[in-house]
């Protein structure tokens, strides 16, 4: 059975009997539920204070409403427009803004206290138009992301990536933006349990929530320790070329250390055929 984002983009693929199915399958209801409770538990707020959140791809507002049980006032964005007139016709108290995640966030700076979003992300690694860049796209959403929220929120992502480099391709470009933290995996070894959460941080790195499950299959994959390696190299010549084998001879030489002299052979390659 092929992946829903596989077979059309989300504003056809989410049409009025899409949408239906999400008020009327008790199954659906419960796994979005279950979903969003733990998305909002991810968040970590300190206290039980009630926060402005956003809800990116809320469509018929089945995550929003966990966010209003919770105390929480929510801005909804999704792209179909059948799944934002459930959501008017169920009476949320969430305020609904029919948009495109890749293009940008159109909200005001630090406007919100966190974001959370269910099942939604991935559809953004699609190019489901020829002038559809996913890495483009995922970056407009990520950096106008980053700029709405204030500078000690969260966001999380519940997401179904298809394959590690999709996984890659997405925390690389959330991180590009300005983001901190990494993937937590529930239940990696269970086959229906396993969820994966994006949880991203604006105010510096901070250790991942622990991942549900036993204590043997707990797994977290952070991607915050790659940025900051990133960051350091910048401006560094890459290892074993020719700039990096010069300094450091350089460095010997300061250093009083016998080193042989620099020639036009220094740091070439060796064409393997002795």
């Amino acid at each position: 059975m092929s992946r829903p984002e596989h077979q059309a983009p989300p504003e056809v693929f989410y049409n009025e009997d899409e949408a239906r199915k999400y008020t009327q399958n008790s199954r659906m209801i419960d796994i979005q539920v279950k979903m969003s409770e733990r998305a909002i538990e991810l968040l970590a707020f300190p206290d039980d204070e009630p926060r402005l959140l956003l809800d990116l791809g809320c469509g018929s507002g089945l995550s929003g409403s966990v966010l209003e049980d919770q105390g929480h006032v929510w801005v909804g964005i999704d792209i179909s427009t059948a799944m934002l007139d459930v959501a008017q016709e169920r009476e949320v108290e969430g305020d609904l803004l029919l948009g495109d995640l890749g293009h940008g966030l159109p909200f005001r700076a630090g406007a919100f206290d966190g974001a959370v979003s269910i099942s939604a992300l991935q559809w953004l690694c699609n190019a489901d138009r020829t002038s559809y860049n996913p890495t483009k796209r995922l970056y407009k959403f990520f950096s106008s992301l980053y700029s709405c929220l204030s500078r000690s929120a969260r966001a999380v992502f519940q997401f179904y990536p298809e394959n590690s480099d999709q996984m890659e391709l997405v925390t690389s470009q959330a991180m590009k933006a300005g983001f901190y933290g990494g993937i937590v995996v529930d239940f990696p070894n269970s086959t229906k349990a396993k969820k994966f959460f994006l949880v991203l941080m604006t105010g510096g790195a901070a250790p991942l929530p622990k991942a549900l499950g036993d204590a043997s299959e707990t797994e977290g994959v952070s991607y915050t320790n790659k940025r900051e390696q990133l960051k350091k190299m910048r401006g560094k010549p890459l290892k074993k070329s020719r700039d990096w084998i010069l300094e450091k001879k350089e460095r010997r030489r300061k250093q009083g250390k016998p080193t042989r002299q620099d020639t036009k052979y220094t740091g070439r390659k060796r064409s393997g055929r002795f």
